[in-house]
């Protein structure tokens, strides 16, 4: 009887052990597709991605770069101080978007130019993504408006 219930035990922990490996198989399958990866425009120029990667572009709108085209597809290039990277973008954009401001847009890079098919812009005068202060920083032209701590 006691050997039946050491055999019994040492089944359901390999049972166990087995699902939590399929189980963890799966996740990670399903989230594939959804991991995407944040870059500078100075990582970009330095290392281009595949035309195929999706990936997040985060920095400021170059000053005089931005241009809006005929219908809805707007030109700008997107830069950290090091490196400044061509961005398009078909559609609207958001009411805060404008020049020297902080954007985050996700997309693909294709022939030396990130096609965008979402552009995220700060909120208020004092938001900037993390990321894109963490990279200006890096780059030395990070400047915090009025002096407040802009990471929150």
């Amino acid at each position: 009887m006691k050997g039946l219930k050491k055999k019994r035990r040492i089944q359901v922990i390999v049972l166990a052990f087995v699902a939590l490996a399929l189980s963890t198989g799966l996740i990670g399958y399903a989230m594939r597709g959804g991991i995407n990866y944040f870059r500078s425009p100075s990582e970009v120029a330095a290392a281009p991605p595949p035309q195929t990667e999706l990936f997040r572009i985060g920095g400021l709108v170059e000053e005089g770069s931005l241009s809006r085209g005929q219908g809805d597809t707007t030109r700008f290039r997107v830069t950290d101080g090091g490196a400044s990277i061509p961005v398009t973008y078909a559609g609207i954009l958001p009411d805060l978007f404008e020049e020297n401001q902080g954007m985050v847009g996700q997309g693909r890079l294709v022939n030396g130019t990130f096609e965008a098919v979402e552009i995220l812009a700060k909120h208020d005068e004092s938001y900037m993504p993390k990321e894109v202060i963490d990279a200006l920083k890096e780059q030395g032209v990070y400047m915090a408006p009025d002096g407040a701590d802009a990471t929150n």
